[in-house]
């Protein structure tokens, strides 16, 4: 039924574009267009015109039923289908140390640092 609508939907718009297509140019507001052409009758333009408003009917019609037909056939799916239990409980990358974070470890390095004597310079050595 599906592969049907869609057929005749690409027969449908096939048609419509090329009506289209074969309308006469009114505007002519690029300078091009105008003039005589295919069917430049004014009888043909009534003909193009209905031609054009019943294929764009075609079209929404076609467009509506396949959208419906698509709806109807869908079977109802669960947001939770696809999920799975894990296996193990997740442990997190960095676990933070009892004592405190990254900033208290800082701290403590640069108060060794502080705490330190500094380092006597060597004396030249004479010989």
């Amino acid at each position: 039924m599906q592969t049907l609508l869609i057929v005749i939907h690409l027969i449908v718009v096939v048609a419509l574009v090329a009506v289209v297509l074969l309308q006469r140019s009114e505007g002519g507001a690029l300078g091009i267009g105008g003039g005589g052409g295919f069917m430049t009758g004014r009888g043909q333009a009534n003909v193009l015109t209905r031609a054009t408003a019943i294929l764009a009917t075609l079209f929404f019609v076609t467009s509506l039923a396949l959208t419906i037909h698509a709806n109807l056939t869908r079977a109802p799916k669960s947001i939770l289908e696809g999920v799975t239990e894990p296996l193990a409980p997740r442990v997190p990358a960095s676990i933070p140390s009892p004592s405190g974070g990254l900033l208290d470890e800082l701290k403590k390095i640069e108060e060794q640092r502080q705490a330190q004597p500094p380092a006597q310079p060597e004396a030249p050595q004479s010989q």
